[in-house]
Order: C-alpha cells, then sequence, then structure tokens
C-alpha cells in the first residue's frame, strides 16, 4: 500500500540483538579493492582477492518502464551519465529492469541522437542498450546490480509472477540475463525481485506465497549458469503480524534464512523511506529519530550485526522537503557506518534516485538531468566508497603479470536482428588468457556479399568479404577474464553468423 505512491514517473521520458561482532573500526583502505567476481563472508562481501568491498552506489531506472530504457537519454548521452555518476563517488548502479526488455523485438523509446548524442545506440533493442551500459560502466569502475523491477512495464507486482507473467517466465529470463553477462564481472550481482509485499509470505510454507523459497527457486536457477554472481534476496512487508516497507522486512530470516545451492552468494536487501513516500508510526514516535536504529535492527539491521550475512538497503530516499524527513536521512547515514571509521565493514547501499522523475523522492539530479542537488548528494559523503578497477572483470593477478604471459582472446559473434535488407550483429571479445590484454582485432569473412554500413565501438576495414575489426581508444583494456564488445549494421541480410578469430596484444 505504502509505494502505490511510488514512480509518479515521466511518460516520456524485534527482539533484542546480539553484540556486534567484529565491529572494531577498520582502515577506509579496505574498500579500495574491488576486482573480479565478488563472494560473501559472514558480514562482508569480499572481491576476487578476498579483499572487502563497499557497495555504495545509486539507482538509475527506466528500463522498467514503458520507455524500455533508462531515462534520461532524452536529454543527455548515457556515457555524460556514467561519467557524471562516476565523478560523484558512486560505485555501483542498480538498473531496474522490466522482463518486456527481453522479449524479442523490444525497442527503446524517447533516446536523443541529436549532435552525436548516444549515437552507438542507435537501431539497438533495449537489451543491446543495456550491454552498452555495462561496457561503459565497466571501463568506468562502475559495478552493476541488475533489479528485476516488475514483471512487465504495467507496473509492480506483490509476487514474483502474475498471469501473465508466470514463474516460469520469471526463471528462465534470470537465467538469460545471468547467462548474458557470465564472465563479465561489471555485473556483479541479480536482486530478484523488487518490494515482495502482501500477499508474500516469509516461511509460510506456500508456495504460491512464499518469496523466501521462490527466492531460493530462482537463486539456484541463476546460479546454475553463472555461480560467481552475488544473489540479492529482499525482504516482504508482513512477518509474524509485523508490517512495514514493501520489501522492507527481513524479520523471517532469522527462522528461515534462504538457502543457496553455491556457499556464499547470498546478500539479503531491504528498502527504507521516509513521510514523502508514506506515514509510518515510527516518524510520530515522541523518541523520533532516535527510536530510529531500534526500528532497523529489528526490520534487517539484525542480519548484519549477528553476522548473518550483507545487508545491503538497495532503495532509500526523500524529497528532503520536510524536517522529519531531513532528520530521518541524517539518522539513517549515521546507522549504515561511515567508510572512514568502518570501511566496508558496513551496511551497502544504493540510494534512489539518479533520476529527478520520482514522483515522491526527486533524484540526486535536479529537474535539467544535469544539476546535482548537492544537499541531497552531501548527505551521503560519508558513506560513499572507493571505486574499482576499471576494465571489466578482473582477477586477483590482473594488474599485470610481470612473467610476460602471451595475450590471448576469444570472439563470439551474434545476428541481433535480421530484417532481410539488413541486419545488426554483435561481437563480445573475451580475455582468455593470463594477462590482460591491450588491444585487440577481430577477423571473420561471410560467404556472402554482405557489407559492413556502420561499426559502433570499433573501427574497421573491408576487402571483399573479409573484415577486420579493431578495437576503440575507449575498450581495447580487456581485463583477465573480462569482456568487451562492439556491434555493427550490414547489408544485405539473411546471412548465418561466420567463423571469427580473434588476435590480442
Amino acid at each position: 500500500m505504502f509505494r502505490s505512491l511510488r514512480r509518479a514517473l515521466c511518460a516520456v521520458a524485534a527482539a533484542l540483538l546480539l553484540p556486534l561482532a567484529g565491529a572494531g573500526a577498520q582502515p577506509a583502505h579496505a574498500a579500495e579493492a574491488g576486482a573480479g567476481y565478488w563472494h560473501t563472508s559472514g558480514r562482508q562481501i569480499l572481491d576476487a582477492a578476498g579483499q572487502p568491498v563497499r557497495i555504495a552506489g545509486i539507482n538509475w531506472f527506466g528500463f522498467e518502464t514503458g520507455n524500455h530504457v533508462v531515462h534520461g537519454l532524452w536529454t543527455r548521452d548515457y556515457k555524460s551519465m556514467l561519467d557524471q555518476i562516476d565523478s560523484l563517488g558512486y560505485n555501483t548502479l542498480r538498473v531496474p529492469f522490466s522482463d518486456d526488455i527481453l522479449k524479442p523485438g523490444t525497442m527503446p523509446d524517447s533516446i536523443n541522437f541529436a549532435d552525436g548524442k548516444n549515437a552507438d545506440l542507435q537501431g539497438l533493442n533495449s537489451l543491446q542498450v543495456l550491454d552498452r551500459i555495462v561496457a561503459y560502466a565497466g571501463q568506468l569502475g562502475l559495478k552493476i546490480v541488475l533489479d528485476r523491477h516488475r514483471p512487465d512495464a504495467g507496473g509492480q507486482s506483490a509476487l514474483w509472477y502474475t498471469a501473465s507473467v508466470p514463474e516460469s517466465t520469471w526463471i528462465a529470463n534470470l537465467r538469460a540475463l545471468a547467462t548474458r553477462y557470465k564472465g563479465d564481472s561489471t555485473v556483479i550481482g541479480i536482486d530478484l525481485h523488487n518490494e515482495p509485499h502482501d500477499p508474500a509470505c516469509w516461511g509460510c510454507g506456500d508456495t504460491t506465497r512464499d518469496w523466501r523459497l521462490a527466492a531460493q527457486r530462482a537463486g539456484n536457477a541463476v546460479l546454475s549458469v553463472n555461480p560467481d554472481l552475488l544473489i540479492m534476496v529482499e525482504g516482504v512487508q508482513s512477518y509474524d503480524g509485523v508490517g512495514g516497507w514493501w520489501g522492507g522486512n527481513l524479520m523471517g530470516v532469522a527462522q528461515h534464512p534462504v538457502q543457496l545451492d553455491v556457499p556464499n552468494r547470498l546478500v539479503y536487501s531491504a528498502h527504507d523511506y521516509a513521510t514523502s513516500v508514506a506515514q509510518q508510526p515510527w516518524f510520530s514516535d515522541p523518541s523520533f529519530p532516535d527510536n530510529m536504529p531500534g526500528v532497523w535492527d529489528r526490520y534487517w539491521g539484525y542480519v548484519f550485526k549477528q553476522n548473518i550475512a550483507p545487508v545491503w538497503l538497495g532503495e532509500f530516499g526523500t524529497t528532503l522537503q520536510s524536517t522529519v524527513d531531513q532528520r530521518w536521512l541524517s539518522a539513517l547515514v549515521t546507522y549504515l557506518r561511515s567508510t572512514s571509521a568502518y570501511g566496508a565493514d558496513s551496511f551497502h547501499w544504493t540510494f534512489w534516485s539518479w533520476n529527478p522523475n520520482s514522483g515522491d523522492t526527486g533524484g540526486i539530479l535536479k529537474d535539467d538531468w544535469t544539476t546535482v542537488d548537492t544537499v541531497k548528494d552531501g548527505y551521503l559523503a560519508s558513506i560513499k566508497a572507493p571505486g574499482f578497477p576499471g576494465g571489466g572483470s578482473g582477477g586477483p593477478g590482473d594488474p599485470g603479470d610481470p612473467g610476460g604471459g602471451k595475450a590471448t582472446c576469444s570472439a563470439a559473434y551474434t545476428v541481433t536482428s535480421d530484417w532481410g535488407s539488413g541486419f545488426n550483429a554483435e561481437v563480445k571479445v573475451t580475455n582468455t588468457g593470463a594477462v590482460p590484454v591491450n588491444s585487440w582485432k577481430v577477423t571473420w569473412t561471410w560467404s556472402g556479399s554482405q557489407r559492413v554500413t556502420s561499426m559502433w565501438n570499433a573501427t574497421h576495414t573491408q576487402s571483399g568479404s573479409t573484415v577486420t575489426a579493431s578495437n576503440a581508444a575507449h575498450n581495447g583494456a580487456v581485463a583477465v577474464g573480462g569482456s568487451a564488445s562492439f556491434g555493427f549494421g550490414g547489408a544485405p541480410g539473411g546471412g548465418g553468423a561466420p567463423s571469427v578469430t580473434c588476435a590480442a596484444a
């Protein structure tokens, strides 16, 4: 009921808690890590080298709406957006989507191509645009969590399935995304379903309503195709007669923990909001805001404090217009633990939202989609954390192998659309060696008369039916295990995918 107020979007556009285990302050430099895929250990998230990391990020929504793409591209280039997010010190992007973007032929709406904006997105479908965002975010060192926000663009759902989007489709689409980004550790995790709420239950045993059981089914399906991903599981609205924010109630974890087939991949997630979204009884408590840490402990904070698992506050936001909201945000930031005092031994978070067009919270950007709300951004300064290495995926041996191993790569060619007179294709280049790739070149020969008509994220030459594509300046560096992509248009259509070779230096 609370979230019926949320997302006025532009169409165009508990119990006593155990003492803290290991809560002593850690040096902030502990978060200066992040290479490769991540895993959990107790209440912390660790990178591939075992260094603790902190998710300190922002939500950029739109793929879940009828635009089928992140909002604001009607005004700005997506790379300038990501550059600005990175420059403000956010290190992770939560990207909401609906299952609609996995339907064949779903195209983005309201992208501005004037004056060279978003030039490499022309002709791409929604998933291909997501690929571009992932690729450029990886170059900057931003990590991404994909958030299954809605079953379709029409709106959120209480349960993980609807009459038109059954559980089988939900799981199949999650598996498809996990497979699509396998090997690219820019995408570190998947948030299985946004804000389960009544009649969803936790631990009740009714397979049609028990979100904990559904999360296990979906999480294990994702891990069966990409065992490196983190699985983010949100709470519900009500547990044992106690209600709260949609997705914000993790009380059931104590008695009914989520159990995944791959260990050390589970992150619990909660959402929390201020009065600009809806009233809650704790806001009018005479002891507010001193009562708030107890509220958060009861609903979700105990999971972290009892060392059960990491906790990620996937959404929290406010217009900051009321004094109550200002005091709420200040108290919440303190509760989440400053990076200077605790390093990565802290709660993880992604603020709602980057977009200014969230009707009941506003965003970090103001209505011109360019100017930063420095007051709102300033509240978050103490919990921001260091960024991560750029260049996509990486492993513990990533920053230069002095042994001088040979750089090697492979390439996969996929026809993404074909309308007879022309086609679009995508090529994904993967570093298959033990040392970083500094540059790459892909070659193929068509059996027909096809010619490249345009290419993005690479340059090319064509001699007869043989094409050689070389990396662009921004995507030549590929870390060990990482990948880069480029795409092109060609004519005529009707051809299959040729064999491709990849050379790396």
